[in-house]
């Protein structure tokens, strides 16, 4: 981590809680489309003062709901199983969590992950409008929505990508996985979420960059996937890329009066994680 990544001032409680708040299990998706100026990925800027994250730059995600999990859903592409080795959970949270990943991508981008059958994807979802409200709103559920609408969840439109763990000083914590998916033909992303003050597609670099100049706010697990992205040259070469997919949960040092952000391997994450039990370190 760059010694300039730190955070506000107040962003995580003096003291660490005691006992650590377990993470609830959450997806994140990078949505990505080639230009021809290269690879853009969807970022949305979250409402300042929210309970997480507030004012920072992030990609659409949010926690599990239990109904993900639903198994009468219809579904094309690797199965429960595989999702489960590539991320080392159970198969069950393993289609939560693809169901999650779906579900949160249409309701804070209004893209859809599905289609009238395993080989096509809806070309505007723009129909489902009401349907993507009664979802924020927990009325209904994806499997609900995909059986209402006669849709099959396209697994197969995304790729796994990392799991960040939120550091155990903060109050609010998720154990989010992060996937990869190409934004479908025909379709928009529009951001139009309550927890959004803006949303704009960018390239990785140029994101990266606003973040140097102090016009944004990343966390880590925004700052290092941006770095990644920005090192693939079109969405075909991203969706390729094979991935080790391993839990990485950064700690929270203070260093002066700043709150600088390190990784395992950090001299300063080692001393700040002496103190835990070996449960809590990993």
């Amino acid at each position: 981590m760059p010694r300039e990544l730190v955070l506000p001032e107040g962003f995580v409680p003096p003291e660490v809680p005691d006992p650590p708040v377990t993470p609830k299990d959450a997806a994140t998706v990078m949505l990505v489309r080639d230009t021809d100026s290269g690879l853009e990925v969807f970022l949305m800027r979250r409402v300042l003062g929210m309970a997480f994250a507030g004012g920072m730059t992030v990609f659409p995600g949010g926690g599990v709901d239990p109904r993900d999990a639903d198994t009468s859903l219809a579904w094309h592409g690797p199965p429960p199983e595989w999702w489960a080795s590539r991320f080392s959970c159970d198969v069950g949270l393993a289609r939560a969590l693809v169901c999650a990943a779906v579900r949160e991508t249409f309701e804070e981008s209004g893209v859809l992950l599905a289609g009238p059958s395993q080989d096509t994807v809806v070309s505007d979802a723009r129909p489902y409008a009401q349907a993507r409200t009664r979802l924020v709103d927990r009325e209904l559920s994806l499997a609900g929505f995909l059986a209402e609408a006669g849709l099959v969840l396209r697994a197969d439109l995304l790729r796994p990508w990392a799991d960040w763990v939120t550091p155990v000083e903060e109050r609010r914590r998720f154990d989010a996985r992060f996937f990869l998916a190409a934004l479908p033909t025909g379709q928009r992303a529009d951001g139009a979420t309550t927890e959004a003050a803006e949303a704009r597609w960018q390239r990785p670099a140029e994101a990266l960059e606003e973040w140097r100049a102090g016009r944004v706010g990343l966390l880590p697990p925004t700052w290092t996937t941006l770095t990644e992205l920005a090192e693939c040259a079109s969405v075909a070469d991203a969706m390729s890329r094979e991935r080790r997919i391993a839990k990485l949960m950064p700690r929270v040092v203070r260093d002066g009066n700043v709150l600088r952000i390190v990784l395992p391997g950090d001299p300063s994450y080692d001393e700040a994680a002496a103190h835990l039990d070996p449960e809590e370190r990993s």
